[in-house]
């Protein structure tokens, strides 16, 4: 399943590490972060509410301001 979510993310290469660190989270697919628009296209394979919490903890990790919007 395919989602696109609005993402506060501070800087272009927070926003780079935090797509690369999702990628690796288990259930998910393929991750696009987009620091101009403030947007997350990610391909999710499983429960959404399951892998986005993960997704969440893995990004606040590398950047603790990162935020999604659902």
């Amino acid at each position: 399943m395919r989602k696109v979510f609005k993402i506060e993310v501070d800087c272009a290469v927070c926003a780079q590490k935090c797509e690369d660190a999702i990628k690796k989270v288990n259930g998910v697919l393929e991750c696009q972060i987009n620091f101009i628009t403030q947007k997350m296209t990610i391909d999710i394979d499983g429960d959404l509410d399951k892998v986005m919490k993960e997704v969440e903890k893995v990004a606040k990790r590398i950047e603790p301001d990162f935020e999604i919007e659902r």
